[in-house]
Parts: structure tokens; C-alpha cells; sequence
């Protein structure tokens, strides 16, 4: 079949096709998403877990085509998207049954392959991690991200009120459309003292890591949870113990890619079943939307990686198979 390599110059090469384990499936894949961690990857800077597929990949759409001994929810022809531990560049990839979800109905089955990422991510470290309830602020970095976009829908839906930062008035623009409050231009605006002046954040997502330490306890309201699931602005900073203890503040890192699959509260069958619970419906509704900046054919995922990397993009890229 055909796949990406993984070297350098992401070009298409022939690799056997997979064979489904006990308690996997075979997925025929229509689309793949365009993930921050594939570019890390790439750069040597995000090993896949052990045992993962070292293809570039963690999220993907189709059909199943094949099942391993063992699975009796799926059967060959059902559509699908699914969350990946790697190997999502390519046109199969095995995975485990767990980690598959239903395409929402009324999704077109490419936009499908920019949800499990997103979707999974956001309802792990938002709610099941950060107890976003109603009524409480909400602040997410990076808000015209593929992790945004969804993040705002889904908290608005909660009931909460919702700041995002953004580069500039265009992305502002977007975020807004999509259901954010309190837009914060993080090039003019200390985004601290805007959500300050708001109150405090209840809950803050950030995907940028060491730059934003600091602000974002000074941004914390009292008894504020700040979840740490991205490390693009370094991975080493200071931090005042005494001011997130006036806070009364907690701290937290997470990942979702070297979760176990199953057997654990945090586990990824345990988000997506929650996933699938509490987001589904809401997109199936018209309330959450897959957000899709652009789709590039496989051969070209360089060009998919220069449009992410541009930091241009309002929402997710795609590549199609």
C-alpha cells in the first residue's frame, strides 16, 4: 500500500499493508489529520510510543475492511474515524477496535478525520481533566487551532463564558464566529490582565507550554486549573509556587497519545466513550462543527505541513487518500 515516509522529505513510498490483531481493525482510510505532533515527529522532537507505527498519523476516517479476532461492534463496511497511536499517512492502518468512533451523522466522511484528535483531546483535558462547568471562564490559547476551534464550540455548548487569544483580527474574527467572548490580540494585549479584569479563568487549555507559564497562573482565577498539553513555546520555566498557591491554583500536564487503550479511568477507550457521549450528540445537532481549513491529496502532505506550520490555518488540515 501506499504511505508516507517518514523521513525528512515526506515522500510516498510502498509498505506491506496491516493485518488486524486480536481486538483490531483494518481501516480502509479516506482522510487523515494534520496534527501539531506529526510535525514534531518529523523533527525528531515526538517519538511514537513503543510498539506504534513510526508513519506519521494519529487520526483518520473510512471504512473498516477487516477485523481481528475478537471484535464484535464493528464489522467490515462500517464507516468510521478513529484515534491513532501512529499511521494514519497511509491508505490502511490497523488499530485498536476501542479507538474507533462512529462518523457523526451528517459529517461528510473526509471532514470526519478532523475530529478524534480534537474532539478526544478537548474532552479529556477540559472536562474529564479540568471540570469546565457552567457558568465558569474558559480561556484557550491558539483559538483559530484545529484544538480551538473545537475547544469554543464545545465550552459555549457547556455554558461557559470563553476567551481565546489570537495572533491578529482576522483569526479574532473567526474565533468569535465560531462562539468567543473575550478576544485577546496576544501580539498587542497582556492576555493575563484581560482575563483578570474578567474575573480569572476557571479552566485554561494551552498549547504552548514554558512561554506561558507564568501568565497563565497570573491569569488563574482562584481554585483555576491550568492543563498543559502542548510544549510549542519550550519545555523548561520558572515557577512561583507562592503565586499559584494564593491561587489556590493546580497545574497539569497531560498527554492522550501514550495513554493506554483501555483499562484505566483516563484510558482512550475511557475518553472515547465519553467523547462519543457528550460531543456527538451536540455535532450531530448543529452546535459543534468540524472546522476544516484545507485538504491536500497524500502525495503532497509537505505542502500540509508548510500550510499548519504557516500559522495561517483556521482549523484543520487534512490530507486525502
Amino acid at each position: 500500500m501506499r504511505a508516507i515516509d517518514t523521513s525528512d522529505s515526506l515522500v510516498v513510498t510502498d509498505v506491506p499493508e496491516p493485518e488486524p490483531a486480536a481486538g483490531e481493525v483494518v481501516i480502509d482510510v479516506v482522510a487523515a489529520g494534520v496534527n501539531r505532533a506529526d510535525v514534531m515527529q518529523r523533527a525528531g522532537l515526538y517519538p511514537p510510543p513503543p510498539g506504534a507505527s513510526s508513519i506519521l498519523g494519529l487520526e483518520v476516517s473510512g471504512t473498516v475492511s477487516a477485523t481481528g479476532d475478537g471484535v464484535s461492534a464493528w464489522s467490515v463496511g462500517d464507516p468510521v474515524c478513529a484515534l491513532l497511536a501512529g499511521g494514519g499517512y497511509a491508505e490502511k492502518v490497523a488499530v485498536p477496535a476501542e479507538q474507533l468512533l462512529p462518523i457523526p451523522r451528517g459529517i461528510d466522511p473526509v471532514d470526519a478525520a478532523g475530529l478524534p484528535e480534537v474532539a478526544c483531546t478537548v474532552m479529556s483535558n477540559v472536562v474529564m481533566t479540568g471540570r469546565l462547568s457552567p457558568g465558569e471562564l474558559f480561556l484557550t490559547h491558539g483559538g483559530t487551532s484545529g484544538i480551538g476551534t473545537h475547544a469554543i464550540q464545545l465550552a459555549r455548548a457547556m455554558g461557559a463564558r470563553v476567551a481565546t487569544t489570537a495572533r491578529n483580527a482576522t483569526k479574532l474574527a473567526a474565533a468569535e464566529e465560531l462562539g468567543a467572548q473575550i478576544l485577546i490580540d496576544y501580539t498587542a494585549d497582556d492576555f493575563a490582565d484581560r482575563v483578570q479584569a474578567e474575573g480569572g479563568a476557571d479552566v485554561i487549555l494551552d498549547i504552548i507550554g514554558a512561554k506561558y507559564l507564568e501568565k497563565n497562573v497570573a491569569a488563574l482565577a482562584l481554585n483555576g486549573r491550568l492543563v498543559i498539553i502542548g510544549m510549542q513555546g519550550g519545555v523548561k520555566a520558572e515557577l512561583n509556587i507562592g503565586a499559584l498557591m494564593a491561587k489556590r491554583g493546580s497545574v497539569i500536564g497531560t498527554t492522550l497519545r501514550s495513554r493506554p487503550t483501555s483499562g484505566t479511568a483516563d484510558s482512550k477507550a475511557a475518553v472515547i466513550t465519553e467523547t462519543v457521549a457528550r460531543t456527538w450528540p451536540l455535532i450531530e445537532a448543529g452546535t459543534v462543527k468540524p472546522v476544516i481549513d484545507s485538504t491536500f491529496p497524500l502525495a503532497d502532505a509537505d505542502a500540509a505541513h508548510r500550510r499548519l506550520n504557516s500559522g495561517d490555518a483556521v482549523g484543520k488540515v487534512l490530507l486525502t487518500l
